[in-house]
């Protein structure tokens, strides 16, 4: 029997033992990013005879291995380390993981968007989302949902003057009449056309200036107002 090396976040326990039948597979790893059913809703239904890695600070059901940063997360068969990163904002306990020139972070980064404040405050994803942006411009940015598109238009709104976001919307209406991803993204990109890592741009600031009556007055503040008008978009 092969092996697939990992598998995150199963919101569903059917697609995954489908795929794992139709290619022979068994699982080396299951990693989950945070506690949300659309996340964890598999678990119960796979009953892996694997490890099950996850935040260390929620509490899953059938996780074996809490992790936290700055923890590593070792997958022997394929000779893989992962690093843990915590990212709360979304929720409290969120993580993600990372090895050079592969990020998976969930919830926390969208191409061109963010998750939504469940649970955690503004500062905690200001902060995540700032420490997934020092990471490598060329890292491969795999998130868990394809909202590329509504994010682009929220994007257009909150940032109207950028080119780079222009040309990758383009490309993302391209590849979904296509029948094809727009994901995964890079560090890189998402620096380009993501408003919320763009919170000091002018565009920004005049867009947000507009929308609500005053002028942001630092970043943080830039980033909550955005994250708030996303909310209603």
């Amino acid at each position: 029997m092969a092996t697939t090396p990992w598998w995150f976040d199963p919101g569903d326990a059917a697609p995954v033992r489908d795929f794992i039948a139709l290619h022979d597979l068994t699982l080396a790893a299951v990693l989950i990013t945070h506690h949300h059913a659309d996340h964890v809703g598999g678990l119960a239904g796979l009953s892996p005879a694997c490890p099950v890695y996850g935040p260390a600070r929620e509490d899953i059901a059938g996780i074996t291995h809490p992790v936290q940063a700055p923890d590593l997360v070792s997958i022997p068969e394929f000779e893989l380390t992962l690093q843990v990163l915590d990212v709360p904002g979304h929720t409290r306990g969120h993580i993600a993981y990372y090895t050079p020139g592969v990020l998976f972070c969930g919830d926390t980064l969208f191409s061109a968007g963010c998750g939504r404040l469940f649970e955690g405050t503004p500062t905690q994803l200001f902060d995540s989302l700032n420490t997934l942006a020092a990471l490598p411009d060329d890292t491969q940015v795999y998130c868990t949902h394809e909202y590329t598109l509504a994010n682009l238009a929220f994007a257009q709104a909150a940032e109207p003057e950028n080119p780079a976001r222009d040309r990758w919307l383009d490309e993302c209406v391209a590849r979904r009449n296509a029948g094809e991803p727009t994901l995964p993204s890079s560090i890189a990109r998402e620096k380009a056309v993501n408003p919320f890592l763009r919170p000091d741009s002018p565009s920004v600031r005049n867009a947000l200036t507009h929308h609500t009556g005053h002028a942001p007055a630092n970043a943080l503040e830039a980033f909550t107002a955005l994250r708030a008008w996303k909310n209603t978009f």
